[in-house]
């Protein structure tokens, strides 16, 4: 089997050249983004392998689709940047649903505290034999309340981790989880009593930009806001307003919603033309990483582990995979095939 890799980082490759060898699977593997520039790299190809960032929309699956490729595996949970509805019928789109809930749930618990309490200051100042103390005080997670928005598998290890400290939780989610001892309010009962909100929910047309203006609004003066989901779910613009008029407390960001041209590249030596991310990165109660909760060692493993085997389920066995993106599935009354048969 031949796979066209877009996107490709050097810590991709070690777990995919090992699962690949494994199945005589070859990767062919491209720094290049997929885009309907870049598209015709697939050409001669079985699948291709994308990225949160590659753009997969109509005119990319159809030149896919007369180049023969079946599938595109998404090497990650998101799918927002893929037209799953163009591609019904034509190409089986499949993702890597939870590769490491425990990596992005303890990067949001590490964010909250290198806010809190100062430590990515105090960090810069003694690289300078800076000693002092002024200007590092934080204040106590215990007692506190944190809203969180999304009790996924992600959501609910974060509320965990948030039990351990003392805090009391409570979350919304429009479908809750079911016999879990979580307290469940609306949103704007959320946003009214949280100290700290921390977004744990897929992008779709009804969260994207669930932290909006009027939300913030809502808000307790000085809260602190969170997103290691997607950056779509926050209106950056709103937020950044919500930050000079310091209404907001501190954000700590792994994701932006403009992200696409940004992180995961070394862009130190340009000049950022993003002026919303330019100043919010300089703010000193913004923390902003580039989308790298996912990024350990366990996670890549399973992603890469997980990849293979959406591959080979389309591919050596009978073409069902569990982890397929159908459009079909997503409106269950128009599906009866309740994965017991390929999608289309």
């Amino acid at each position: 089997m031949k796979v066209a890799f877009f996107d490709t980082k050097p810590y991709d490759k070690p777990s995919f050249e090992h699962y690949g060898k494994e199945h005589d699977i070859q990767f062919k593997f491209l720094e290049t983004k997929l885009t309907p520039d870049t598209v015709e790299l697939a050409k001669g190809s079985d699948a291709v392998c994308v990225f949160v960032n590659d753009t997969v929309n109509a005119e990319v699956i159809d030149k896919l689709d007369t180049y023969g490729i079946k599938i595109i595996a998404l090497r990650c949970a998101g799918y927002n940047n893929v037209d799953v509805e163009h591609a019904f019928g034509k190409i089986h789109v499949t993702h890597v649903p939870a590769y490491s809930p425990y990596a992005v749930a303890e990067h949001a618990a590490a964010l909250l505290l290198t806010s809190v309490r100062r430590i990515h200051k105090a960090y810069n100042r003694t690289r300078e034999f800076n000693f002092s103390l002024s200007g590092l005080t934080g204040f106590v997670l215990h007692g506190k309340t944190v809203g969180v928005i999304g009790t996924g598998r992600i959501g609910r290890l974060f509320i965990d981790i948030c039990k351990g400290f003392g805090m009391h939780v409570i979350a919304y989610d429009k479908f809750p989880a079911k016999d879990s001892s979580i307290e469940y309010v609306s949103l704007d009962e959320l946003f009214e009593r949280s100290d700290i909100i921390s977004l744990h929910c897929p992008l779709t047309e009804e969260t994207k930009h669930v932290i909006n203006q009027d939300a913030i609004n809502k808000m307790k003066k000085g809260v602190v806001i969170l997103n290691t989901s997607r950056g779509a779910l926050i209106d950056a613009q709103a937020l950044l307003e919500g930050l000079k008029d310091r209404k907001v407390g501190a954000a700590c960001l792994d994701v932006y919603e403009e992200e696409a041209d940004i992180f995961f590249e070394d862009r130190s030596n340009h000049i950022l033309n993003d002026d919303v991310l330019s100043q919010l990165i300089s703010m000193p109660n913004v923390i902003v990483t580039s989308h790298q909760a996912f990024l350990t060692k366990e996670a890549l493993d399973n992603i890469a582990e997980t990849t293979v085997n959406n591959l080979l389920s389309f591919y050596e066995k009978d073409g069902v995979c569990d982890n397929e993106l159908c459009y079909h599935c997503h409106r269950i009354e128009e599906c009866k095939k309740d994965r017991a048969e390929k999608c289309f």
